[in-house]
């Protein structure tokens, strides 16, 4: 026997239609160096519907995708809404691949059109011998002299003359909304669409308690590049709830994202983890300006805060770290730690360990971890195994890739190796590929990192394996200096804190570490440049 509900389908125009009649004066604000752009629900209701028409008119029609290479901006979350309320498809592409990879993303996607930040437009043209499927370019600014795209518009000219369309369509809720593609560290990315149904389930999680908890009198300032698996679909919630955005505008730095803080009342921050030490460092470098007393938490993304930057935040400046884990194909969030609700608990060792983890599932999602043959492990705190992860919001495939190996009994199988304690919260490990199997042991390469990172003279610092002829391997770290610190010192540090074959017998000291255009640490890039090949001999410092 059927309920007798109404079938009323998950879209995104159930988000926007409830900001912008709700909320409707609610604002979101844009960061500028000539001054911040304040906007309202209401308005940003208006432009959407605008830029539907407008769209049309260059040609885009339901299925058709549409590629955004563009900051945090007003313009940027009009595109959020507009291209997949009409039935099209938004790409939100990533400026920070390499041009070989960002080609091979538009052409993979098909993108038939183009909104692009003025500044950005010159990385567009680099690869435009490249591209087959593009048509139309809309620039989010004025057209420069010049430009050798056949059909390109002034985005605002286009926009302010079109007519809003009062009616969105209505469709079936299954159909594709967004398009992401993973970082492709170790091949070519590979795109992960996402539906309306996945993302007005991902947006209502991240408004529920125990998750990231967005509600109306959040003030949010979001660092986290749009482009970057929908920024954390905080946009989306934000609308949802209410909350006001804000949005750091094009080429922001860290001496930005603190004045707007300042400038807003902003009461939660969202950023990479690197991001967040910038934001710090620069504080610091600033003599303890500027003011930070509205900043409640930092949601700091992409990998694992540590302890000590975790601790730093409560005791300096009296904000609440927070953290979750999620991947390209999980829309991104599928747990989320809130152990701690007041800054001050962070000082307690034990609740600081608990709010280091990755939290617990979020509402709708459900996980495990498995041995290497399969077996479901338990939730104790000891075993660890492969997490695996299904939710609604969670990918089943990826765009016209097949890959037999990335599922199993229905579930995505993530790579990565975690443990589950008893009251519910995940701790991840490494991945499998990073993990050290020195003697016949396990080594994690992450708890490395993260124990180097709360030394107070490590800048930043990465854990590979390196082949060894009697251990068969054995880890290296590669680690930048803040301060006058050895080799020895570290190998001391780490050793208080693992068991001794833990111990890195290298300690390599260099200028950067390289990392992915998402932040994360690039490991498959760190073995290049230190030429580890299987044939590798040790080395020692």
């Amino acid at each position: 026997m059927d309920g007798l509900m109404m079938d009323r389908q998950l879209l995104l125009s159930r988000l926007l239609w409830r900001a912008e009649r709700v909320f409707a004066d609610r604002a979101v604000i844009t960061g500028a160096p000539t001054g911040d752009e304040r906007f309202t629900y209401a308005r940003l209701g208006d432009r959407v519907r605008r830029l539907v028409t407008a769209l049309r008119e260059v040609g885009i029609g339901p299925g058709d995708r549409v590629l955004s290479l563009a900051w945090n901006s007003r313009r940027h979350l009009e595109a959020y809404f507009a291209v997949p309320c009409m039935g099209a498809v938004l790409h939100t592409g990533n400026h920070r691949l390499s041009p070989e990879q960002l080609a091979y993303t538009i052409n993979h996607a098909g993108d038939r059109a183009v909104l692009v930040a003025p500044d950005l437009l010159g990385l567009l043209e680099s690869v435009r011998d490249r591209l087959h499927t593009v048509e139309a370019v809309l620039v989010l600014g004025e057209v420069p002299a010049g430009c050798g795209w056949e059909n390109v518009y002034a985005y605002d000219d286009l926009v302010g003359r079109s007519v809003p369309a009062r009616e969105l369509p209505e469709f079936p809720e299954t159909t594709a909304a967004a398009l992401c593609y993973t970082s492709g560290t170790t091949g070519d990315p590979k795109g992960v669409l996402y539906s309306h149904r996945s993302t007005v389930l991902h947006a209502l999680a991240l408004c529920a308690a125990g998750s990231a908890a967005i509600g109306p009198d959040e003030r949010i300032l979001l660092a986290t590049p749009m482009s970057h698996v929908n920024a954390w679909g905080v946009p989306y919630a934000a609308a949802l709830a209410g909350a006001t955005l804000i949005l750091p505008g094009t080429h922001p730095r860290p001496e930005d994202l603190l004045r707007l803080i300042q400038d807003h009342g902003a009461s939660t921050a969202v950023a990479a983890v690197t991001v967040g030490t910038m934001m710090r460092r620069a504080w610091e470098a600033a003599g303890g300006v500027p003011d930070l007393t509205a900043l409640q938490r930092l949601w700091l993304g992409g990998s694992a805060p540590s302890a000590a930057e975790i601790e730093w935040w409560a005791r300096t400046v009296d904000v609440r770290v927070v953290n979750g884990w999620g991947m390209t194909e999980t829309s991104p969030m599928a747990t989320f730690s809130s152990a701690a609700t007041r800054p001050d608990e962070l000082l307690d060792p034990g609740v600081l360990d608990v709010q280091a983890r990755q939290g617990r599932p979020l509402p709708l999602v459900e996980m495990r971890i498995v041995a290497a043959d399969g077996t479901e492990l338990p939730w104790d705190g000891q075993s660890s195994g492969e997490l695996e992860v299904t939710a609604p919001w969670v990918a089943s495939a990826y765009l016209d890739r097949p890959d037999p190996d990335s599922h199993r009994d229905g579930r995505l199988r993530t790579g990565d190796v975690a443990v589950f304690h008893p009251d519910g919260t995940m701790q991840v490990k490494d991945r499998t590929k990073d993990l050290v199997k020195s003697g016949g042991e396990w080594i994690s390469s992450v708890e490395l990192e993260n124990a180097l990172l709360g030394h107070p003279d490590v800048e930043d610092a990465v854990v590979v394996a390196v082949p060894d002829p009697t251990w068969v391997e054995r880890p290296v770290a590669c680690v930048v200096a803040a301060g006058n610190v050895t080799g020895d010192d570290l190998r001391f540090h780490l050793a208080e804190r693992f068991p001794r074959f833990w111990v890195p017998d290298t300690v390599l000291f260099v200028d950067t570490i390289p990392r992915t255009s998402v932040g994360k640490l690039d490991k498959k890039r760190v073995r290049a440049e230190l030429g580890i090949t299987d044939d590798t001999a040790p080395v020692t410092s």
